[in-house]
C-alpha cells in the first residue's frame, strides 16, 4: 500500500535516511518544503491533490484548509500531540472528515532538560552575562516549581533531586505517589510565591502565568518557559521583572515565540535563539516516530 502523493509542507526537520524511506511510500514524487508557508492559502496550494501531509507544529491547520483539501486521508504531524485542543491541527474537523491524525510524544526531552539546568547553574555560578546573586550558588537546597508534569516536568523533577533540589509541582491532576519520591503537588499560587524557580511545561495555547500570578511571585527568583509558546502574559512578565530587580527569566526559541527580538535586548531575559529540544539525537527520533506512525497507518490496509 502507498499513498498517491505525499506533502512535507513546511520545515519539519526530518532525518534524511528516514525522509528518504517516507518518499518510497508516495507513488509520486514527494514535494518536501524546507520553510514555513506564510498563509493558510499557501497551505492549501502546497497541499493540492496530495493524500498525505507531514506537518511541523509551526504551520495551523485549520478546517477551512481541511474542508478544501479533498483528497486528504492521513496527516502525520512531525511534533508532539498531547491535547487535541492545543494541536496546531483542527483534529476534531479532520475525524469529522475521516481524515487520521498521527502525532508523536517525547522525542526532545533530553535536550530540554539539559538547556534548563545548564542555563540555571550558568546563572548560579555567574558563567555568562548574568549572576543570580552576589555569591555563587549551588542548586542543593534550592526550591523548583515545575507547572505540567508530563513526561518533560518529570525529568525536570527527577533532575532536580539529583542535584539535592526541594521539588514542587502543580498539574491538573495531583499524583499524590510521587510525594514518596520527593515530588510534591501544590496549588499554583502557593508554589509561585515559595518556589526559587519556576518552570512552565504546557500544552501550546496554555497561559497560566497571569498578572495576578506574576504578582505574587517570589522575590529574587526565575521563572523559564520552554513550552511551545508563551504560557504567560508578556505584559505581565515585563511588569514582573521592572518590580523585581534581583529576578530572571530564561527561555529557547520556542519559549519566547513572538517575543524573541523584543526578549534579546531586555534585562535580565536570558534566550536561547533556537530550540532546546531540537538536537541530533532529537531529530532521529522524532523521524523514526514519524515514519512508523505513517508505516502503522499504511499496514491498515494490507
Amino acid at each position: 500500500m502507498k499513498f498517491f502523493k505525499i506533502v512535507i509542507i513546511d520545515s519539519c526537520g526530518l532525518t534524511q535516511p528516514e525522509l528518504e524511506t517516507i518518499g518510497t511510500y508516495s507513488r509520486q514524487p514527494m514535494d518536501v518544503y524546507d520553510d514555513v508557508p506564510d498563509s493558510a492559502e499557501e497551505i492549501s496550494r502546497r497541499i493540492g491533490t496530495a493524500d498525505c501531509v507531514l506537518v511541523s507544529w509551526r504551520s495551523t491547520i485549520t478546517e477551512a484548509i481541511l474542508r478544501k483539501a479533498t483528497s486528504l486521508k492521513y496527516i502525520g504531524m512531525c511534533c508532539s500531540l498531547y491535547d487535541k485542543k492545543a494541536a496546531n491541527v483542527d483534529i476534531e474537523a479532520a475525524e469529522q472528515l475521516g481524515i487520521t491524525v498521527k502525532g508523536v510524544k517525547d522525542y526532545g526531552d533530553e535536550g530540554t532538560v539539559e538547556f534548563i539546568f545548564s542555563q540555571v547553574i550558568a546563572l548560579f555560578k555567574g558563567y555568562g552575562k548574568y549572576k543570580w546573586r552576589e555569591q555563587t550558588h549551588e542548586l542543593k537546597g534550592k526550591s523548583i516549581g515545575i507547572i505540567g508534569l508530563g513526561t518533560l516536568g518529570l525529568m525536570v523533577a527527577g533532575t532536580a533531586l539529583h542535584f539535592g533540589m526541594e521539588v514542587f509541582y502543580y498539574s491538573r491532576t495531583p499524583k499524590p505517589a510521587l510525594a514518596a519520591e520527593g515530588i510534591h503537588y501544590m496549588p499554583l499560587e502557593t508554589l509561585v510565591a515559595r518556589c526559587d524557580i519556576i518552570t512552565t511545561h504546557l500544552p501550546k495555547h496554555t497561559l497560566l502565568m497571569t498578572e495576578s500570578i506574576f504578582a505574587i511571585k517570589k522575590a529574587d527568583s526565575i521563572f523559564i518557559n520552554t513550552s511551545l509558546g508563551p504560557t504567560y502574559d508578556t505584559a505581565a512578565l515585563l511588569h514582573w521583572l521592572k518590580r523585581d530587580a534581583r529576578s530572571f527569566a530564561i527561555f529557547d526559541l520556542e519559549g519566547a515565540g513572538s517575543n524573541l527580538d523584543a526578549f534579546q535586548h531586555t534585562d535580565r531575559i536570558i534566550v536561547y535563539p533556537f530550540s532546546s529540544g531540537s538536537t541530533a539525537e532529537a531529530k532521529k527520533r522524532l523521524s523514526v516516530k514519524v515514519l512508523k506512525n505513517l508505516e502503522g497507518y499504511l499496514k491498515t490496509f494490507n
